[in-house]
């Protein structure tokens, strides 16, 4: 993958995307509440590509800190690349622009540098983000994808998104929207879980195949959140397989994590909340892995995701 200066990748629509992005999903109040001083944190030590969702719930907290790094002269807003989500309960076409006119309204931005739709489920329409019935099952609705990408396309031609994309989508669900009749614009990317663990090759030959970029959430393996995650699951970044290839460069095996993804040509994203962690990750770019060790790291594939609930 050719990265230019800034460590950028050019996108299908021609415009570029930082290789590295910082994540700023928070699971919690006390999370939510550090995610406006790590956003900044990420800023000040040089990230440009923030990660961020309408349902994440933490767009104000991240616009705040994107806005004080703006008004202290750190960065401009074209020096930041916003990546927004489409929530499921938005789905329908129609409820599409109204989705994302609510992020920009919290981001207080004038566009999102990329939209995409969060994950190919759709949801009942409601103020419940996750709408249950007194079964506690998720209420679903009934949507053709298809529609609601049109919508997406809808918001580009409007000047509030330079750059539509999905999320979670596996081959048949992306050859659904490319051979949709009458595409304006192809998704310019895909973004997935993947990490050594998970390592998505059918999906991300098949995505290089149509010039879609890939671009990996939990590359470190999770944070091994207790409502996601069955706590049995082996700990990515303790696998001795890393853990020798870490040491031979005499980098951490999180390091190693990140950098063996960006050289298969995948986005990466990353979050902590510690200035010491968020430094070290943007010296992604310092080393190079050997294609064997490339390899070895493709033998660590279990095609298992971190990201289901536990049995």
């Amino acid at each position: 993958m050719e990265f230019d200066n800034d460590h950028c990748i050019k996108m299908n629509d021609g415009n570029k995307i930082p290789a590295v992005g910082f994540g700023t999903y928070s699971p919690d109040a006390v999370q939510k509440s550090k995610c406006e001083e790590a956003t900044k944190v990420a800023i000040e030590v040089g990230f440009r590509h923030i990660d961020g969702a309408f349902v994440y719930g933490t767009e104000e907290e991240v616009g705040r800190a994107i806005h004080e790094k703006i008004a202290d002269g750190t960065v401009k807003r074209e020096d930041i690349f916003y990546t927004g989500k489409l929530g499921s309960t938005f789905h329908r076409p129609e409820l599409v622009r109204n989705c994302l006119e609510q992020s920009l309204k919290k981001l207080k931005f004038d566009y999102l540098d990329l939209f995409i739709i969060h994950i190919p489920v759709s949801l009942k329409p409601g103020p419940d983000l996750s709408p249950m019935d007194e079964n506690g099952k998720l209420i679903f609705d009934i949507v053709d994808l298809r529609q609601t990408w049109e919508a997406m396309e809808a918001c580009k031609d409007a000047g509030l998104v330079k750059s539509i994309g999905v999320s979670n989508f596996n081959i048949r669900q992306l050859e659904m929207i490319l051979n949709k009749p009458g595409l304006k614009y192809k998704p310019v990317l895909n973004q997935v879980e993947c990490h050594p663990y998970l390592n998505q090759g059918k999906l991300l030959a098949f995505c290089k195949s149509k010039d879609i970029l890939l671009e990996a959430y939990s590359v470190l393996g999770s944070q091994r959140d207790k409502m996601w995650i069955d706590q049995s699951t082996p700990v990515l970044l303790e696998d001795p397989v890393l853990g020798a290839i870490a040491r031979k460069y005499n980098q951490s095996p999180a390091l190693v994590a990140l950098r063996y993804q960006l050289q298969r040509g995948i986005v990466v994203l990353f979050k902590s909340f510690t200035r010491k962690r968020i430094e070290e990750n943007l010296q992604v770019f310092d080393f190079q892995l050997s294609e064997e060790d490339m390899k070895t790291i493709d033998g660590m594939n279990k095609n298992g995701p971190y990201g289901h609930l536990k049995p």
